[in-house]
């Protein structure tokens, strides 16, 4: 049975930084990523990773901010977040998947197979 853990979310200021983690038991995966969903809005893709060649994407809104790593023999993806804004509060998500497609794709939710319980992340002014 796969289970996703994810841990280090929490209160931080405009600027600051946190990193997120999210480790998977039972099986390993081809794209390990991450979504946001803030009240009253839909699920956002923030970034995703490729398990066998390390290629990244992201979403438009944390380009540059935000560093998506795997550890493969952990089976655990990490989300690095610096520069934090206010809007970046939301629920963060992981979301994994055993499928290939193509990197269009990649940011729909419908995508992913696997998620975890999601973890707060909130942005002071």
């Amino acid at each position: 049975q796969v289970q996703l853990t994810e841990s280090g979310g929490g209160l931080v200021q405009a600027g600051g930084s946190l990193r997120l983690s999210c480790a998977a038991s039972g099986r390993t995966f081809s794209i390990m990523g991450w979504f946001r969903q803030a009240p009253g809005k839909e699920r956002e893709f923030v970034a995703a990773i490729r398990s066998a060649t390390g290629v990244t994407y992201y979403g438009d809104s944390v380009k540059g901010r935000f560093t998506i790593s795997s550890d493969n023999a952990k089976n655990t993806v990490y989300l690095q977040m610096t520069n934090l804004k206010p809007e970046d509060t939301a629920f963060y998500y992981c979301a994994f998947t055993s499928n290939a497609f193509m990197p269009a794709a990649l940011s729909s939710p419908s995508k992913y197979n696997y998620w975890g319980q999601g973890t707060q992340v909130t942005v002071s002014s």
